[in-house]
């Protein structure tokens, strides 16, 4: 918890200063109010006394208690705008952490525990740190405060003060004791609600065309019980704690009036005022004492909780990033090359290497294409190059340089990338093909156009009701898979890069329309070098080199003509989609 509590800017810090201020202003006048009240009851019991001495003190009394609101008030302000700030920086913090996480990290962490961490985790402790200032700073300084007051009264109604604070620390102490492990048990099981409302609701139509609605409700219920009971459990802990404290404050407010009335009834009768008067103070100050520690038991019944929401979300700030940024982003010698020397890939968790010993080279202006059975580690080896995973062992290079000697944004400039599962955002047509930063100016509503023509996406652009301004829903839910990969491509065409890489990008096309999208994709791209991951034969035909893998090792490289002579793993996959007819006239 401290250690993320350094989030806290110079601005912040400041204002805690100011509110700490405002919250010692606050006590010492409320404090105050039972020196005017004892000095109004000696004025009663004494002949003679004056309405107005009586009204002055009464006025005295009516100041601090505007002053302890004005600074209530002042403190719930404060409080309230630094607890909101504090969040709005960790939120900012983990979002761009989150960002620069590499796909191991992202593993490691699923996507609903890192919505969880970015939002309820966050809110846990800014009610913390809202309710902190508020209560966790005055009540003690009101307990010790109103000790010190006191503690030269009576040593019997200071013992029995004494008791009653013992027995709360003792309860709340108990309470914690039990509930902190489980309250690291809710925010998992909230990640895990969050799981499977996630993949219940991108996955609804696969499961109301199986029938699973039942099956899913079963699931959700199961989670949601858990979650509920544990969060159950914690608060019937919590609940025991409001009837002791009403306990202790109303039997320690009989205690002092017992205490008291047998002391005035044993003194003399000068004494009796005096005593009268510090029983009536001794009232004030232990109400106010045990009232600090009903604020520090409503600070411990949110601490656990909080604490277990920092630990999770310093996990997020402290993890090492894998993918360290590079410091070259200058010129290069070479254009639009990649090269493989030896490289070999496993994943951070696996015994085995995915791929292994891979070399090739392919130059500006060609197109290489990588082919194999499912699992043989197609999309893991084009994915070292815009490095979404760094390779193990061997190099990467990119122009002559190695992957990892480049600013990541260096790097990402000299490609455009369509992944496996096209990705839309919400927002227009034009905005999605224009999306990201490439280094260069934005491509132009005609550069734009061009763009989606190539793609073969102008037909139902140009059908829709707004054209290129038409809405795109978040994951593209509005609009066909085919769709979405042609503006997948399009985006690539629009940032006009060094070097392409498709992975498995032509699925959810049909045959007459991916070659055509190759054939115009070919013309558009003649100075740019291309990575093509396929299953299709058809795809890559024409490719100037085809990559053979087989688990993870390269076991052929060549032109379709070559491969059909030379490579059986390459022949069996050809025979597999076409006839041999077909594919000696290919």
């Amino acid at each position: 918890m401290f250690k993320l509590l350094k989030q806290l800017k110079l601005k912040n810090i400041l204002l805690v200063l100011v509110c700490i201020g405002f919250i010692i202003l606050q006590v010492y006048l409320d404090l105050k109010l039972p020196d005017y009240m004892s000095a109004i009851t000696r004025l009663i019991q004494t002949e003679g006394t004056q309405m107005a001495n009586i009204l002055k003190q009464g006025s005295y009394m009516i100041g601090c208690a505007l002053g302890s609101l004005i600074s209530a008030i002042c403190t719930g302000y404060l409080s309230s705008n630094i607890a909101s700030s504090f969040s709005r920086n960790v939120r900012n913090l983990i979002f761009e952490k989150v960002e620069k996480f590499g796909m191991a990290e992202l593993k490691k962490f699923s996507t609903s525990s890192l919505i969880t961490r970015t939002t309820n985790d966050v809110t846990q402790v800014e009610m913390l740190i809202g309710m902190g200032l508020q209560l966790l700073i005055k009540a003690p300084i009101m307990a010790v405060w109103a000790i010190l007051k006191i503690v030269d009264k009576s040593v019997e109604w200071s013992l029995l003060t004494a008791a009653g604070v013992v027995i709360l620390l003792l309860t709340v102490g108990i309470l914690i004791a039990i509930v902190i492990p489980r309250f690291a048990k809710v925010q998992k099981l909230i990640d895990k609600v969050n799981s499977v409302t996630r993949e219940n609701l991108t996955g609804i139509r696969v499961i109301r065309a199986f029938n699973a609605e039942k099956y899913q409700q079963s699931r959700f219920e199961e989670v949601n019980t858990k979650l509920t009971e544990t969060q159950l459990f914690n608060q019937r802990c919590f609940a025991i704690l409001h009837p002791i404290m009403q306990f202790v404050m109303h039997f320690l407010t009989l205690g002092i009036y017992f205490i008291g009335a047998i002391l005035i009834s044993n003194a003399g009768s000068v004494e009796k005022i005096n005593l009268f008067s510090n029983m009536v103070v001794f009232s004030s100050y232990g109400m106010q004492v045990i009232m600090s520690f009903l604020m520090l038991a409503m600070i411990f019944m949110i601490w656990p909780r909080a604490q277990v929401s920092a630990r999770r979300i310093n996990d997020v700030l402290d993890e090492e990033v894998s993918i360290v940024d590079g410091k070259f982003k200058g010129k290069t010698t070479e254009n639009g090359t990649i090269e493989f020397k030896n490289v070999y890939f496993k994943y951070p968790d696996a015994d085995e290497y995915l791929l292994k010993n891979i070399s090739f080279k392919v130059n500006k202006g060609e197109t290489i294409a990588f082919i194999g059975s499912t699992g043989s580690g197609k999309s893991t080896l084009i994915n070292l190059v815009p490095r979404f995973y760094d390779a193990t062992d061997g190099e990467v290079l990119v122009d002559g340089i190695n992957v990892k000697d480049y600013q990541l944004e260096a790097l990402n400039n000299k490609i455009g990338y369509v992944p496996q599962k096209a990705v839309m955002f919400t927002g227009t047509i034009k905005e999605n093909v224009a999306y990201g930063d490439s280094g260069r100016p934005k491509p132009t509503e005609e550069e734009i156009k061009k763009a989606i023509k190539v793609a073969q996406g102008i037909d139902f652009v140009e059908k829709m009701e707004e054209k290129y301004e038409s809405h795109i829903a978040r994951g593209g839910t509005n609009i066909s898979g085919g769709q979405k990969q042609r503006l997948a491509i399009a985006r690539a065409i629009a940032r006009n890069p060094e070097i392409y890489i498709f992975d498995d990008s032509f699925s959810a096309l049909d045959y007459k329309t991916d070659a055509i999208l190759r054939k115009e994709l070919k013309k558009h791209t003649k100075d740019a070098t291309s990575l093509i991951v396929a299953q299709r034969i058809g795809t890559i035909l024409n490719a100037d080199k085809i990559v053979v893998l087989d688990k993870g090792e390269c076991v052929g490289i060549g032109t379709h003509k070559e491969l059909l002579k030379n490579c059986e793993v390459y022949k069996e996959i050809a025979l597999s989609q076409l006839s041999k007819e077909e594919l000696e006239d290919a």
